[in-house]
This record gives C-alpha cells, sequence and structure tokens, in this order.
C-alpha cells in the first residue's frame, strides 16, 4: 500500500511518519482526533493541513495497527 500524503524521514521529526513532509507528526493528528478534536478545529489550528491529510492519518494508521495486531494484547 502507498501512502502519498504520509513522508518518512530520518532527519526530521526522529523519523516518526509525517504530513506531506510538514513537521506534523500522524501520532498528533491521531491523538488530537482521540482527543475529541473535531476536523474543523483540527484544521483551523493547522491551517496548512487538508482534510485529505487526516484521512490520510488514519489509514496509516488502520495499515500499521493491521500489520501488528499480532502484537496487541487483550484489555
Amino acid at each position: 500500500m502507498t501512502f502519498d500524503r504520509i513522508t518518512l524521514d530520518p532527519k526530521q521529526m526522529g523519523g516518526k511518519p509525517c504530513i506531506r513532509g510538514l513537521r506534523v507528526t500522524v501520532s498528533t493528528v491521531l491523538g488530537l482526533l482521540a482527543s475529541g478534536h473535531d476536523r474543523q478545529r483540527i484544521l483551523a489550528a493547522y491551517p496548512y493541513l487538508e482534510p485529505e491529510d487526516i484521512d490520510a492519518a488514519l489509514k496509516y494508521a488502520a495499515w500499521r495497527l493491521e500489520e501488528h495486531v499480532g502484537e496487541l494484547v487483550p484489555a
């Protein structure tokens, strides 16, 4: 699977997955969503993000979770 909006650069943000080479990590976007912030609030706080960036972050996270599902421990 390819993710054209997700970039990985070891020289940027410690190599964490970022949105389109910006200094906004996928985990930042996911954390904001998980904390209850809606898309409009995230886009207002980060005006250089686009709605498709949020979708890409969610798709990337789902893909990564599927890759590591065997490592999850049931609660």
